[in-house]
């Protein structure tokens, strides 16, 4: 009998012990897979503070005090049904000194001014004359698929003639439905 270098057992070994390995699958084999999208939410993002709307002088005829509030912006992705819509309400508190009488809601008014619009939706300002009670600001109709409205509406407050000196503030709440 005759006796096989070393060598050549170790690449029989070697060739052996990868023979029976598996091949690998297919690479035409399809693999499922899925995502899930769930409703968005309809939301209204509004400026924190607005800060000075404006200053005039006290005068025996009164006059208008008018400036911008900031940025409204309302964002619907909901994928709601076609046609559907939201309305953008407001409604704000009257302007109170420290101390002395006050300047009412009524003589408060609101313009939303320019809409920028993302999506399909019919938008209307609304421009409420006075902001005593929930008032619709900006109302979007016909909508179908996601959209969003921003706006920087402009708040003007009347001044009674002989109004005290003194600095008004007040609250101004929107909503959304």
């Amino acid at each position: 009998m005759r006796k096989l270098p070393v060598q050549l057992l170790a690449v029989g070994v070697f060739a052996l012990a990868f023979s029976s390995v598996v091949a690998p699958a297919s690479a035409d084999q399809p693999t499922s897979a899925t995502v899930t999208v769930t409703g968005g939410a309809l939301t209204i993002t509004v400026p924190p503070d607005a800060g000075s709307l404006g200053t005039r002088p006290n005068s025996v005829q009164g006059g208008t005090i008018s400036g911008p509030l900031g940025q409204v912006q309302v964002n619907d992705a909901r994928s709601a049904a076609a046609g559907s819509g939201w309305v953008a309400s407001v409604i704000a508190t009257a302007f109170t000194p420290p101390s002395g009488p006050a300047i009412a809601a009524s003589a408060v008014s609101y313009d939303a001014g320019v809409i920028v619009k993302v999506g399909t939706a019919t938008y209307t300002a609304n421009n409420p004359p006075n902001l005593t009670g929930v008032v619709p600001a900006v109302t979007a109709t016909g909508i179908t698929g996601d959209n969003s409205a921003t706006w920087t509406p402009t708040i003007s407050v009347v001044v009674p003639g002989g109004t005290a000196a003194n600095v008004y503030s007040a609250t101004i709440t929107h909503s959304l439905v």
